[in-house]
């Protein structure tokens, strides 16, 4: 069945500009914002360190165009040198000025089913900033020696020039290393990545392999789906993790930096979490990590889409903790099992530029600039502020799409999955369309029933089922 709905009337646009507007969110930046960013891009330089004889990619969904890193990796005797590009965004930010201020108030990018609302101008982080492919782009560029089984050995970071080879897309990087078309860098990204995630299980890590609701938008038809990750993905992600756990090596020696830090979950919540999974048919055996029972999960099975739900009550109380002179008493991240920051995503989030400006000061031996020093503290508020923001606004604004879609058929029965409990009902997952809404009624956690839509408001963004008996 196709689950399209077209926006004629412009009553959706119009919910999303609403929800927009009342969380002052604004795509469009002051022209001072904007005079700066174009003095900017005119006058940066690029750096003297010319890397661009690495055949670097980019590895992104299909048409980003704010391509935040690119990475290659070669094998080097036994073990592998991975080469792992960030965008110097701060090359283009001055400490102090009018884009770092609104920076400072955006937090992050968002992304809305009808556009993204940038951290930076677009002049910037689609353009001048973002590592485009064919294109010579001041970058950070990590360095990081591995042994044979994955583990990192030494760790360098420069500023450099870098050129990308090409803009890959996840499902073209599965296809290309399935069908035998991958070239050795990418080959190696399944070798690495796998080994990584071996390391990230003896650690006791734990990553959530989600099928999320993908809203899907097209010369104004929108669309749902329920997207299931691709293993490619997840290699991809551990080079990310690689980086961000080295970030925060580096940071925790010099004694100063942010960390992105997360509490072990707390003997209630796993004691729930033991119930629920054993309710829902796959109990979380007591010999096993929890990272590893978690990738045992089969993301396209209902009942383990009902489990991966009810486990991200372990995964709560994630911010970020700065420090500068005395190591947090707490720097883990818990579902990571080790120190970890956020380093790989400067367009797109506030946080990263810092981390990078401290990681950069800190491996090559120089003084960390006393206007990185003076902000550090007051990074935890701002992006706290920002996720929480955010969140509330995609969630809404899925909400809203979901509403949209499913408003002709109220009145009509649908085969649902249970995936979580509350008094008087629960939250049930469609598969088609991919909708998770409230559902009324006696419900058991798990369950696959008959529920019929009572509700489907584009306005408000409700969308709500009744169980049939």
């Amino acid at each position: 069945m196709s689950w399209r709905l077209g926006d004629v009337d412009g009553g959706i646009a119009a919910a999303l500009d609403r929800l927009r507007d009342s969380f002052s969110l604004d795509e469009h930046f002051p022209p001072r914002v904007e005079a700066e960013a174009g003095d900017a891009i005119t006058e940066v330089e690029l750096p003297d360190t010319d890397l661009t004889d690495i055949p670097f990619v980019t590895i992104d969904p299909l048409g980003a165009t704010d391509l935040d890193q690119a990475l290659h990796l070669e094998r080097d005797g036994t073990g592998y040198r991975v080469f792992y590009a960030i965008a110097d965004v701060a090359a283009f930010v001055a400490l102090g000025g009018e884009l770092d201020a609104e920076a400072r108030r955006r937090g992050q990018t968002v992304y809305a089913p009808d556009g993204r609302i940038p951290l930076h101008p677009v002049s910037i982080s689609e353009d001048a900033g973002s590592l485009l492919p064919g294109l010579d782009r001041g970058a950070y560029v990590w360095q990081f020696a591995l042994d044979a089984e994955a583990r990192l050995t030494e760790t360098r970071l420069t500023r450099a020039r870098v050129r990308s080879r090409a803009q890959h897309d996840y499902e073209g990087v599965q296809w290309l290393i399935d069908h035998g078309g991958a070239d050795e860098s990418l080959q190696l990204l399944k070798e690495v990545g796998e080994k990584r995630i071996v390391l990230e299980r003896e650690r006791g890590g734990a990553s959530l392999r989600r099928a999320d609701t993908e809203v899907l938008e097209r010369d104004g038809q929108y669309s749902l789906a329920l997207r299931q990750p691709l293993d490619c993905e997840a290699w991809n992600a551990q080079m990310s993790l690689l980086t961000g756990m080295a970030a925060a090596e580096l940071m925790l020696d010099a004694r100063i930096g942010i960390l992105r830090t997360m509490p072990p979950a707390d003997e209630e919540s796993v004691a729930r979490f033991r119930r629920q999974a054993a309710g829902l048919g796959t109990p979380w055996p007591r010999d096993v990590e929890y990272g590893e029972y978690l990738r045992s999960l089969d993301p396209a099975d209902p009942r383990h889409r009902a489990i991966t739900q009810a486990a991200a009550s372990l995964f709560r109380g994630a911010g970020y903790t700065a420090f500068d002179g005395e190591i947090p008493e707490n720097p883990e991240q818990a579902a990571i099992a080790a120190p970890y920051a956020h380093a790989t995503a400067p367009l797109r989030r506030l946080v990263d530029r810092f981390v990078l400006l401290t990681c950069d000061a800190v491996a090559n031996g120089r003084d960390i600039d006393p206007e990185v020093r003076e902000a550090l503290p007051s990074l935890p508020a701002l992006m706290a502020s920002s996720d929480g923001r955010v969140g509330q606004f995609e969630a809404a604004a899925v909400n809203t799409i979901e509403a949209a879609v499913l408003a002709p058929h109220v009145g009509e029965t649908f085969r649902v999955t249970v995936i979580s409990l509350r008094d008087g009902g629960g939250t049930v997952q469609l598969t088609d369309p991919a909708v998770t809404a409230p559902c009324d009624g006696d419900l058991e956690n798990g369950a696959r029933i008959p529920a019929r839509l009572v509700e489907a408001d584009v306005t408000t963004g409700t969308t709500r089922f009744v169980a049939v008996t």
